[in-house]
């Protein structure tokens, strides 16, 4: 019996299910796919944006009364939720698979977002909020991965764009709702708050039968295995498909005996395997996180203390703010995958810098009205969008199958605790100063953030595009010898 890489030539099996995957056709199993899947972006920004859009009406003594710095609070809650959602779930993705997890984290956002419309409170409003926010990041860590590992290598640059940007779809929703729901002349402002976030809740429902007919991921079966359960996927999609040309195979081990990687295992992988792409990672979702969360969470309460906006004319600005944040990724998605990953995602870092950095100047400077401020920040979010999509489609990539969603939630996590659980508190309370110039030294403290970003992806960029998940960073339970290498 031959030894390879520390396990017997006996202990490991040879699969095609990798090369099968990415050598398919765009088919209409695909699109399901990614619109089934895809809608997590939507509930999360619609999410984001009925609380941006309500902010100005929940400081009615009509309503909850709430302060400038409680309705941060309320939305460092919702992104402090969405941390422990992302890690707790993340793991149990890696564990038990992608697809049962899809309804338990649905689940749980359904009723969060309903009991948020039935809140009495400052404190049940952020325990609410809290709680839809683990929701909806257990939702990420599981999703990018089924995404990451059902589309074909050549299209996946521009599909996560495209599916990360959707996040602005639900927040020109929730924008286009409040417009009508916090009209005065269409329904009293102390229901319609409450009515906005059933909104959520109605579309979560109809999401989750959707999911009913998507399958378990084929990689994440193939490295737990249930070769023959991955392989019956793979030949039910491939009906009426011509056989891919490449005859490209892996060695893998049986029955998943790298399957159970635990805290420790991560741990390696990312701290001594990877620790440059750690650092990666960390650095574009922290900075990605704080800008979106410091200008576009407290966006609303701008509009409203600095240019005394009415607070049922908010909608139309953030539906403005939506539209450049979706057009962005849409239509730089491609270049992500025919100019490089390491050129687009540096330049759309480094743009989102300095127009952030311009249109902050002139804010503070008295210099734009609210609708020209409105129209730079469209400017700004065309390539921030882009930017922020790119990292989540940054840490997906780069790190082992086995612990793809607790990578990904371990850096959404992190990312969103330093850069976003009290970005939108303290710009809240720079916003309750009445300071435009303290507003301003926090938008720049975010430009050099995404410029320092920028030169890190410049430095440690990982090229990952066109090429199979497999090829980018081998999965452990590879044989040692044979990692990224085809028999």
């Amino acid at each position: 019996m031959t030894q390879q890489g520390g396990r017997s030539a006996d202990d490991l099996v040879s699969t095609d299910i990798p090369a099968r995957l990415d050598a398919l056709p765009w088919r209409r199993f695909h699109t399901l796919v990614v619109v089934a899947l895809g809608v997590t972006w939507v509930l999360d920004g619609l999410e984001v944006t009925l609380t941006g859009a309500v902010a100005g009406v929940l400081q009615d003594s009509s309503t909850l009364a709430l302060s400038a710095g409680e309705i941060g609070f309320a939305s460092s809650a919702y992104l402090a939720g969405a941390v422990c959602g992302a890690l707790a779930f993340g793991w149990l993705t890696d564990r038990l698979g992608r697809r049962k997890l899809f309804f338990v984290t649905l689940a749980i956002y359904l009723s969060a977002s309903a009991a948020t419309a039935a809140s009495w409170s400052s404190a049940s409003f952020a325990a609410f909020r809290f709680l839809v926010g683990t929701g909806v990041g257990g939702e990420y860590a599981a999703i990018n991965s089924a995404i990451q590992e059902l589309v074909p290598a050549r299209a996946r640059g521009r599909v996560d764009l495209l599916v990360n940007g959707s996040f602005w779809l639900g927040a020109a929703l929730g924008a286009a709702g409040s417009l009508v729901l916090l009209d005065p002349a269409v329904i009293a402002p102390s229901l319609g708050w409450r009515l906005c976030f059933l909104i959520g809740a109605a579309l979560g429902l109809a999401v989750f039968f959707m999911r009913m007919w998507i399958p378990e991921s084929p990689r994440w079966l193939m490295t737990h295995g249930r070769l023959g359960e991955a392989e019956e996927i793979v030949a039910s999609v491939e009906q009426g498909v011509a056989p891919p040309r490449t005859k490209s195979r892996f060695r893998i081990a049986k029955g998943g005996a790298l399957a159970r990687v635990g805290f420790k295992d991560v741990a390696r992988v990312l701290f001594r395997s990877y620790p440059r792409r750690t650092i990666l990672g960390l650095c574009l979702m922290a900075s990605q996180a704080m800008l979106y969360n410091a200008v576009y969470f407290t966006y609303a309460l701008s509009l409203t203390d600095f240019y005394d906006v009415q607070p049922q004319l908010v909608g139309r600005h953030l539906l403005g703010l939506a539209a450049g944040n979706f057009l962005g990724p849409a239509t730089l998605g491609g270049l992500f995958d025919s100019l490089g990953r390491k050129f687009m995602i540096c330049a759309t870092y480094a743009v989102s810098a300095i127009l952030l950095l311009l249109f902050g100047f002139l804010f503070e400077r008295h210099a734009i009205s609210a609708n020209e401020l409105t129209a730079g920040w469209m400017a700004m979010f065309f390539f921030a969008s882009a930017a922020a999509s790119s990292a989540y489609l940054t840490v997906s990539e780069i790190f082992p199958l086995e612990i793809r969603a607790l990578a990904i939630a371990f850096f959404y996590a992190v990312g969103t605790a330093v850069g976003g659980v009290l970005s939108p508190w303290v710009f809240g309370t720079l916003i309750g100063t009445g300071s435009r110039t303290s507003l301003f030294v926090g938008y720049a403290i975010c430009a050099a953030l995404m410029m320092g970003a920028a030169v890190i992806e410049r430095l440690w960029g990982v090229a990952a595009e066109r090429k199979p998940l497999e090829e980018v960073c081998p999965p452990l339970s590879f044989a040692r010898e044979d990692r990224g290498s085809r028999l």
